[in-house]
């Protein structure tokens, strides 16, 4: 079981560290962006103000899409899919300390505090709580 989680995390992980790629590369490429703009704007540097003005705001957009799109898109997109990656984790962790304790012919209300412990404290149910609606089942 403990392997076959692991594998599960590993490859959920994988898209967390393609997004974190891409979002470190996005600045980069904004600065190549600026640097070919600027090479545009050299080549027509003899040429009237509004044409350089141009070359140049050109540029800098390429600058600012890459910051943009890395800080603003793909670097939050990247924490927002690890977080999520983090609470399914935590629901089969949950899952599995119930399972390995009912394996243990462990007694079920035991099994369930088991599992209610792995949960994280902010949506952990109290063990009042769960005591009764276990009562309530029965």
């Amino acid at each position: 079981m403990d392997a076959e989680l692991e594998a599960y995390h590993q490859e959920e992980a994988q898209m967390v560290s393609v997004l974190t790629k891409v979002g470190d590369a996005l600045p980069g490429l904004g600065i190549v962006a600026a640097v070919l703009g600027i090479v545009i704007t050299m080549q027509s540097i003899d040429g009237p103000p509004q044409e350089v003005g141009h070359h140049v705001a050109a540029a800098l957009v390429g600058t600012f899409l890459g910051v943009l799109l890395a800080y603003g898109f793909v670097q939050p997109l990247g924490t927002i899919v690890e977080t999520l990656n983090q609470s399914e984790a935590r629901y089969f962790e949950c899952l599995k300390a119930g399972l390995l304790s009912l394996a243990r012919s462990v007694p079920s209300v035991i099994a369930v505090e088991f599992a209610r412990r792995t949960i994280t404290s902010d949506v952990r149910p109290s063990f009042k709580d769960m005591e009764s609606l276990l009562r309530e089942k029965k």
